[in-house]
């Protein structure tokens, strides 16, 4: 059978004593090769479904919190802070409309069912109770170790607990840079008080993930962000005196209240 394919091949050989040893081996090297092939498809198999399980998580099992906080981190790190006013929009336990303007000077507006008032006698941002002004918000590193060093510091005295409250605010009430907001992010998901709740939605009904730590007053913060455009959509606290909020948005614009 050998010598028949090998005429087929290649003709009558000619009489050279190492010509047919030489198709031989050619003969051979192109079975090995189909071999080979078939054999290799369970190794392309195998590293097809590691290369699943790193990018969509174990089997049908969703990606883990700590990986929704960093895909957030990457997505804030990624967006821009052009403008001239710091804004926020939001719904505070289900009423109307309440806004916040601030300029890199300090220079604050707000406004509650289209009334603007200017801001006076205080900072218009606080952490854990305490003033904190632009130029210190505009101070805090990009790293996330660091960042979680300098907050853990700026808390008073007795605040346990508060650590991931001060840096989940960093994230939309205060003008973080988009550097701090990705560090944020990154000490929040290395924290092991913030709990992943899974999918959820918020009061609008917009789809998002839910995180959740535990605050010194007993209750519980929840809060629903979503992870492809780094945004808090909602946050809730339970227990005594809870509240809850729903962002509109948040971010730099370069439109202004309207003042009188």
């Amino acid at each position: 059978m050998t010598d028949d394919l090998i005429h087929d091949l290649y003709g009558e050989p000619r009489p050279d004593p190492h010509a047919q040893a030489r198709v031989w081996r050619r003969v051979t090297a192109r079975r090995r090769r189909r071999r080979l092939s078939w054999l290799a498809i369970p190794a392309v198999a195998a590293a097809l479904t590691a290369f699943l399980l790193l990018t969509t998580g174990v089997g049908d099992q969703p990606l883990s919190g700590r990986s929704i906080l960093l895909t957030a981190a990457s997505s804030a790190a990624s967006s821009t802070s052009g403008g001239t006013y710091w804004h926020v929009r939001k719904l505070r336990d289900g009423a109307g409309a309440s806004e916040l303007w601030v300029t890199r000077q300090g220079e604050a507006w707000t406004a509650e069912q289209g009334r603007v008032t200017r801001v006076t006698g205080r900072a218009p941002f606080s952490m854990a109770g305490r003033d904190l002004t632009y130029e210190q918000i505009s101070a805090l590193p990009s790293d996330a170790a660091a960042l979680r060093e300098r907050v853990a510091a700026m808390l008073p005295p007795g605040s346990d607990g508060l650590l991931a409250d001060a840096l989940s605010g960093l994230l939309w009430t205060k003008p973080s840079a988009p550097g701090v907001r990705a560090a944020a992010y990154r000490a929040l998901a290395d924290l092991p008080e913030v709990r992943y709740l899974g999918a959820a939605t918020d009061a609008r009904g917009r789809a998002g993930e839910a995180f959740a730590f535990d605050l010194p007053s007993g209750g519980r913060r929840t809060l629903i962000i979503d992870p492809d455009s780094s945004q808090v959509l909602s946050c809730a606290d339970s227990g005594h005196g809870g509240r809850s909020e729903v962002v509109l948005s948040a971010g730099w614009t370069d439109q202004g209240p309207d003042l009188p």
